[in-house]
């Protein structure tokens, strides 16, 4: 009985968006459900709530290092879909409207432009989960009022402060996540080809998908610092916007934490980005190989037009 051979995806058509978009959600909802525990310690860093992995066992018990996870799970598996499969589309798009040759040349434009519009939208999927997920993890631990669940605390922020209680922190968000992913997408996209001209001793074309994926892990967690930094300071606003009522001036919270208070946290932040970044390219690659697509940044061509 002969072997069923796998459909092949066409590159560049609906299913090749949306295979992205799968491993997308793949990528982000798995990784960042993965270090819930360490986003806790440096929520509550920054929104000033001294806590530890042994503090919070001790006070707590072992249950509360997961607060939060399920925000979390569906809000980046929400965002991951959009933000790989838009990037994915955009950055063809784009590539499109201004030819091949001027898509050469301003290659860096092209990658910041469909990283941005990519991440735009994916912030719309991610922001209710977000404010669910913050107020659940930086609540007082000794004077709890807001629920530990997802399903409570969702319809709590809605009944309370309506649909734009779910989205007042999605200008915070933009200002967090669209630096974070410009750098995400160019550092990596940078950092791959100067790996193959650099690093790797033959050409992108005669590695196997095994060496290809270890690039991408590679080129990954250098972006994932350079990710890290440039959107710091807007993930400690948005710590501490969440945590509030009602919706303070920014320049309120930015004069609150003060110029030190701003990069509360980075450390960890680093050590946590860095990972996430290189595990959420080395697992989205991984899908596409898997689906029977070219790794990102590999040299693709379009099949010919008739």
């Amino acid at each position: 009985m002969a072997v069923q051979q796998k459909k092949k995806i066409p590159l560049y058509s609906t299913e090749y968006y949306l295979t992205c978009g799968v491993g997308g959600i793949v990528a982000c909802g798995l990784t960042h459900t993965g270090v819930v525990s360490l986003d806790i310690i440096k929520c509550r860093k920054q929104v000033g709530i001294k806590s530890s992995f042994s503090s919070i066992i001790k006070n707590e018990g072992s249950k509360a290092l997961v607060l939060g996870w399920a925000p979390t799970l569906f809000g980046y598996s929400a965002q991951g879909f959009c933000k790989f499969g838009f990037y994915e589309l955009f950055k063809k798009k784009y590539a499109g409207i201004v030819g091949e040759e001027n898509a050469k040349k301003y290659q860096d434009l092209v990658y910041v432009s469909a990283s941005a519009s990519a991440e735009l939208i994916a912030d719309i999927a991610l922001c209710p989960f977000e404010a669910v997920k913050v107020r659940i993890q930086c609540s007082d631990p000794a004077a709890r009022t807001f629920p530990t669940t997802l399903r409570e605390g969702l319809p709590k922020i809605y009944n309370a402060e309506g649909f734009a209680g779910l989205y007042k922190g999605l200008v915070p968000l933009w200002s967090r996540q669209v630096p974070y992913t410009i750098m995400k997408f160019w550092a990596f996209e940078r950092t791959v080809q100067a790996l193959y001209k650099h690093v790797v001793p033959k050409p992108r074309d005669q590695c196997s998908k095994l060496e290809q994926l270890g690039v991408s892990f590679g080129a990954g967690y250098i972006a994932g610092i350079f990710c890290a930094t440039v959107s710091h300071p807007a993930d400690v606003v948005v710590s501490k916007l969440n945590t509030y009522e009602s919706k303070p001036p920014i320049s309120q919270i930015l004069k609150q934490v003060g110029p030190v208070g701003i990069w509360s946290g980075l450390g960890l932040r680093i050590i946590m980005v860095g990972t996430l970044t290189a595990l959420q390219w080395g697992i989205y690659d991984a899908f596409k190989v898997y689906s029977g697509l070219p790794t990102t940044g590999a040299k693709t061509e379009e099949p010919k037009k008739n």
